[in-house]
């Protein structure tokens, strides 16, 4: 949905704008050729990430700043680069080309076999065989259906704990033909059935809800008046986050719905600009099958 991404995002030649995911810097690049004396400020924990971006991007290396941190720090970075308010932000949830074929552990689908870290973050000492190989069977439990939606959490769970008592889950194929054969007899919908245990194991690793959350809230303060946040995500937990915090800007009022007045000083500072969310078109789908989940909202500031 990169194309209607950027129209919503409504670029200004002049204007300062936040790329939350660079990943491989397609939306960066497609922001940044529509800048004159505009800025780009693109973040992303994973380093890899950054340099490659760094060198397809290098024609417009003057208009980006290219930042090795967590997207929850928008307000911050943008204070210290000298910008009060930006004039848009868009967060594109899913993983990049680049990322998916990287040699961490991230694909449940590639033929190719990688550690199981799944951190974007290299520093980052939690990793996905950290997780698999000591929580015990209700925290994983929790997490495959907290952070993935997972219905088969606890058969799923209980697979992990077994066959790690054998010998440790060291790779991603290990994990994924696990969790193949934990849930071969049963009638499995949404895709691949380590999709979701995949998913879950990387949000929990890299805190992506907390953060998500943590964004859009910084996002939402430094905004100028007719400013956009695009949010693509991919998965029912972040849809669920992004339509929650949108609400919550857009509403005039937060008191119970007992109260018979309104006793709260909350008043609307934004408007959501998409009333249900955005879907690929057919096209795009067939083209990229992997944007089938995708859903687009749309926060403007008041």
């Amino acid at each position: 949905m990169k194309t209607e991404a950027i129209e919503y995002l409504n670029i200004q030649p002049d204007g300062i704008y936040a790329d939350f995911t660079l990943g491989g810097g397609s939306h960066a690049e497609e922001i940044a050729k529509r800048l004159d004396r505009g800025k780009l400020i693109a973040f992303d924990l994973d380093i890899d990430a950054i340099e490659f971006s760094k060198k397809k991007l290098k024609d417009y290396g003057d208009k980006i700043f290219f930042i090795n941190d967590n997207f929850a720090s928008i307000k911050k970075v943008a204070n210290e680069l000298g910008y009060e308010k930006i004039d848009g932000a868009l967060a594109d949830l899913g993983l990049s080309t680049h990322q998916i074929e990287s040699d961490r552990g991230f694909s449940y689908s590639s033929a190719k076999e990688s550690p199981l870290l799944m951190t974007m973050n290299q520093n980052e000492k939690q990793t996905a065989a950290t997780v698999v190989n000591t929580f015990d069977k209700d925290r994983l439990k929790e997490i495959l259906y907290k952070y993935g939606d997972e219905k088969f959490s606890g058969i799923i769970a209980s697979a992990i704990v077994r066959e790690r008592a054998k010998k440790p889950i060291e790779t991603n194929l290990e994990l994924t033909n696990i969790i193949k054969n934990a849930i071969s007899n049963f009638r499995y919908e949404g895709g691949h059935p380590a999709k979701r245990s995949f998913q879950a194991f990387r949000a929990f690793c890299n805190r992506e809800m907390e953060n998500l959350r943590l964004a859009i809230d910084s996002a939402e303060q430094i905004l100028k008046k007719g400013a956009r946040i695009v949010v693509i995500s991919f998965q029912s937990k972040e849809d669920e986050i992004v339509k929650e915090r949108f609400g919550y800007y857009a509403k005039n009022c937060i008191c119970p719905s007992s109260f018979p007045v309104c006793v709260c000083t909350k008043r609307a500072t934004a408007k959501i600009v998409t009333k249900k969310p955005l879907y690929p078109s057919e096209a795009e789908i067939k083209e990229n099958p992997a944007s089938k989940s995708a859903k687009m909202r749309v926060l403007e500031k008041l």
